[in-house]
């Protein structure tokens, strides 16, 4: 695990991981600001047609605007990440197996864009369906301080552990003798807390996923690569 870590913050100077980096931030970041843009015209609409000052409309919208962004990042920035981060991780797996793992490299059958699409938007999904299904439970800890946090981590390291474990295997399911094993349970549990915590860190958010990715590859193919990573 550590050593995964270390050789995927190592491999972040990269040039294909830096520019995998900068296409994932610019994309989550637009998205926000489309949903942003979106709801400040939709403020707008509402205001003018239930008659508000026209005066302010304007900065009530936007105020409005900024406040729902703010609290649709903190709610659905996992999700939006993952999505986007499933779109690009073909590359990020590339590059760390090319460095890294060459003849996994060489054996694997790169999934289409569309492919790659399914699995961000599959991931986001099951993130949005899941903590619906566990909101519940969270409205109903929120007394202990602790426990809805606590429980919002589990059940989201479980589903972002799976996630990235399908982000790599996705580049060789088409080729059986190639197909790499799975992460064990606890591992990847581990893994997916890692991307669940780094998620709620305003900044770092937008780093971690191409981290947790990398790490998902070398958590993969380190066991049984038959290689000493020395670089």
């Amino acid at each position: 695990m550590l050593r995964a870590l270390a050789l995927a913050i190592r491999q972040l100077g990269d040039r294909a991981i830096l520019a995998v980096l900068v296409k994932s931030v610019a994309l989550t970041l637009l998205i926000f600001a489309a949903l942003g843009t979106g709801v400040y015209f939709g403020f707008s609409a509402l205001l003018e047609r239930i008659g508000w000052n026209e005066a302010s409309t304007g900065l009530v919208a936007a105020f409005g605007a900024l406040l729902l962004v703010v609290f649709g990042g903190l709610v659905l920035f996992r999700a939006v990440a993952l999505a986007v981060i499933g779109f690009f991780a073909e590359d990020v797996v590339e590059a760390v197996e090319c460095r890294y793992y060459p003849a996994r490299a060489a054996s694997a059958v790169p999934p289409s864009a569309w492919r790659g699409l399914k699995i961000g938007l599959r991931s986001a999904l099951r993130a949005i369906l899941w903590n619906l299904i566990a909101l519940p439970l969270y409205f109903a800890l929120l007394i202990t301080a602790v426990g809805a946090p606590m429980v919002f981590l589990i059940v989201n390291a479980f589903l972002i552990g799976k996630d990235l474990q399908e982000m790599v295997i996705a580049r060789h399911d088409a080729s059986p003798d190639s197909t790499p094993e799975r992460i064990a349970p606890v591992p990847r549990f581990v893994l997916g807390l890692i991307a669940a915590v780094g998620l709620g860190i305003p900044f770092l958010n937008l780093v971690v996923p191409v981290i947790a990715a990398a790490m998902a590859a070398h958590m993969i193919h380190g066991p049984r690569s038959g290689r000493t990573v020395t670089a």
